[in-house]
């Protein structure tokens, strides 16, 4: 399962408090009616802080973190462990509500020219052993990650130097000015590690996790369960709300949604839009959308001699009806997105992009032009919910332009294995999910696979794309740097080798009879436990 973070597999969780539940209102389904109506700006629900602290959480997750990688955060390239190394591991900076950068270890930052960050760092912090967090920690973690064969040491972009200035203070110097910079230092992969324990082969990081997070591992059972503890050491007192975290990995959403309905489950993420209706009218249920830049995507594999032909993907990349994608599969909450997140600022228009005015009777034209009239390709998926509709849409909309596809459903490990598993890929063509993170360039990277790495078995590099996601990623924030992600957008969209879909959308259900959540209104990297450390248990 290497190299996932990719197709960044959706985490679905739900949240079991020890609590009696009660009556109430449920919202409705396919909106974003369960937004608390007192929450602030950027939020769906803010958790209530004069609730006591304490109680216990459990929740349970469609898929455990990845068993290939192991459990440094380094090398942790799949949403569900991002989420779940999350609550051990912090970074320097993180992300607000709006996607702007915000202090986490770092308490502030500075940069005296566009080349240079200096970090200023958080007094008071510890690892869960007691040890304070130093400079020597900090240095030693992004100099790891700039040597590890890490997927994310391809958004750090082209840091030079990072030097300890003194006993609270770091200098990173990149080579050339890169706009994400901040952005890329704000995901799990990024977080400062025990660099002391780890040089002594204390610690494996690589089977143990130690970090300066709400909460620490009491024991993980691969595939089966998490349990976590407060971390008495945290350094924002008050922190974790929640005496305790136990994680079940139960794949089923149909449970999930039963759990909701009877109780015995306090929050849930869904990923079947039909599942908010099946929630509809349930006591004291709440059902949100909660907005993601996260976008489903079309690998058409250019290794495989069907899809070589660069007019046999833009035919296929013309037939799709992102909106009808949206609609249908997505119950209404996806958008049309090109490679730039829809949502972020400076993000492309995806109705302005060469595919938009194709439609199927030009995707014919070019298949006919190719020698590939009556196309037939298989349609790799994995079973995890909506991506089977999502397919199902793909192939209807294929079929108006004489193309038969087949769809093979996998279980996701399986289908890793083989998206992912071998050089040249074993696939005609599959479909997948990117976070979108918290900059409208970062996601760009991995249309370059010489720099991505994960998709170099059915990718081809372009020269030219390289150099406008480069030149995209050194422009500083404006109206020029629109223009240059609009190239790279035009370009992904002609190249159509990795093919940018619809947005995809969370689903939240909780109980607001037994617990108070915090949630943003927009999530950039996939994870719904970013605020997990401020829930209130309500207990009756």
């Amino acid at each position: 399962m290497r190299n996932r973070l990719a197709c960044g597999v959706a985490a679905v969780l739900t949240a079991t408090v020890t609590s009696a539940c009660g009556g109430g209102t449920a919202a409705a389904p396919g909106t974003t009616g369960g937004a608390d109506a007192t929450a602030p700006p950027g939020y769906l629900a803010l958790a209530d802080g004069k609730l006591p602290a304490g109680g216990a959480l459990t929740f349970a997750v469609h898929i455990d973190s990845g068993a290939a990688t192991g459990l440094d955060p380094q090398l942790a390239d799949v949403a569900t462990s991002w989420q779940l190394m999350s609550l051990v591991y912090e970074t320097l900076v993180t992300v607000g509500p709006d996607f702007a950068p915000k202090p986490a270890l770092a308490e502030s930052w500075e940069t005296p020219d566009p080349k240079t960050y200096v970090f200023h760092l958080r007094k008071g912090v510890a690892f869960s052993n007691g040890r304070e967090m130093t400079a020597d920690d900090v240095v030693g973690s992004l100099k790891r990650l700039l040597a590890a064969k890490s997927v994310w040491r391809g958004q750090l972009g082209p840091v030079e130097k990072v030097a300890k200035v003194d006993a609270g203070t770091v200098k990173v110097t990149l080579a050339r000015p890169y706009t994400p910079f901040l952005a890329a230092l704000a995901n799990v992969p990024a977080a400062v590690l025990p660099m002391k324990e780890i040089a002594a082969g204390s610690l494996d990081p690589a089977k143990e996790m130690l970090g300066t997070g709400p909460f620490k591992v009491q024991d993980h059972r691969q595939d089966v369960s998490w349990s976590f503890v407060r971390n008495e050491h945290y350094w924002d007192k008050g922190k974790p709300a929640a005496d305790s975290l136990s994680v079940t990995i139960a794949p089923e959403e149909a449970a999930r949604v039963a759990a909701v309905q009877n109780g015995s489950a306090a929050l849930a993420s869904l990923g079947n839009v039909d599942s908010a209706a099946m929630l509809a009218g349930a006591a004291d249920v709440k059902v949100a959308t909660q907005a993601t830049t996260d976008f489903y995507y079309l690998m058409l594999n250019s290794r495989n001699p069907k899809f070589a032909d660069p007019r046999v993907r833009q035919a296929v990349n013309m037939a799709l009806d992102r909106k009808q994608i949206a609609e249908v599969a997505l119950g209404g909450q996806g958008r049309p997105t090109g490679v730039t997140p829809a949502g972020l600022p400076g993000a492309c228009d995806p109705a302005a992009l060469p595919s938009a005015i194709g439609g199927a009777a030009k995707a014919k034209e070019l298949l006919a032009q190719a020698g590939a009239a009556g196309l037939s390709f298989t349609l790799t998926i994995y079973a995890t919910e909506p991506a089977p509709a999502v397919a199902q849409v793909i192939q209807q909309n294929l079929q108006q332009a004489g193309v038969t596809v087949r769809i093979e459903q996998m279980d996701e490990a399986s289908w890793a294995g083989k998206v992912y598993g071998k050089a040249p890929a074993p696939f005609d063509s599959a479909l997948s999910w990117f976070a979108g993170y918290a900059d409208p360039g970062m996601v760009t990277t991995w249309w370059n696979p010489d720099v991505a790495g994960f998709n170099q078995g059915f990718m081809r590099a372009d020269k030219d794309l390289n150099a406008l996601i480069a030149r995209a990623g050194e422009t500083p924030a404006g109206p020029e740097r629109d223009k240059a992600l609009a190239e790279v957008c035009a370009k992904v969209d002609t190249d159509s080798q990795m093919v940018p879909l619809v947005t995809r959308p969370a689903t939240i259900a909780y109980r607001a009879d037994a617990v108070s959540p915090s949630l943003y209104a927009t999530e950039g990297y996939g994870n719904l436990l970013r605020l997990v450390a401020d829930a209130r248990v309500k207990r009756g």
